[in-house]
């Protein structure tokens, strides 16, 4: 050992206390797209918990039954068919999911919601400009005023909604993909169509 490697072996030595090493022993574990150790319904019921002390939720729907809600939203699944399952109107479901911050594409697909945010005007005046019903201008209210509620939060119930649902999702794909892959590897080359 030379003179400089002796001298920065004292001067760690003297900073870490006469400790000889700073370095933890490492674990061999394997990958996972999940990083929570709880079920998808735990992580779900979680988000609606946390989403409900924040927000007045103006729905009669239970915690079970907002978590059916978000689960068959992404699903890809209309509020008619998602109310039809639960036993209730499309409009709670609608308004389930906009306490949610579960808005969808479609949701507002007539109209230019930064148009209509911040009007002053009454849902007639709206309704005449617009060529819609008033309900429908209701509705588009509500939808700007869910995604203004979701931006105030940086979107993050919507995000975790995602990462639990979309992610969890992308995991099973991922599997599945990756168990065919081992498959069609294995069995690469091989004869099937043999005759016995």
């Amino acid at each position: 050992m030379n003179e400089k490697t002796e001298e920065l072996r004292d001067i760690f030595t003297d900073v870490t206390d006469g400790e000889g090493t700073v370095t933890e022993s490492q674990q061999d574990t394997r990958g996972s797209l999940e990083r929570d150790e709880r079920t998808t319904a735990e992580r779900l019921e979680s988000v609606v918990t946390q989403m409900r002390e924040r927000y007045e939720f103006e729905t009669s729907l239970s915690d079970d039954e907002l978590i059916a809600v978000a689960e068959a939203f992404y699903d890809g699944e209309s509020d008619a068919e998602i109310a039809d399952e639960l036993g209730v109107e499309p409009d709670d479901v609608f308004e389930a999911r906009m306490s949610l911050h579960l808005v969808g594409d479609d949701d507002a697909d007539e109209v230019d919601l930064a148009a209509i945010r911040n009007r002053e005007e009454d849902d007639a005046t709206l309704a005449d400009e617009y060529d819609v019903s008033e309900e429908r201008i209701r509705r588009y209210r509500r939808v700007a005023a869910a995604e203004d509620e979701s931006r105030a939060a940086n979107d993050r119930y919507r995000d975790e909604f995602d990462s639990i649902l979309a992610d969890s999702e992308l995991s099973e794909q991922m599997t599945t993909d990756v168990r065919e892959d081992g498959l069609e590897d294995a069995t690469e080359g091989m004869e099937t169509d043999v005759e016995f």
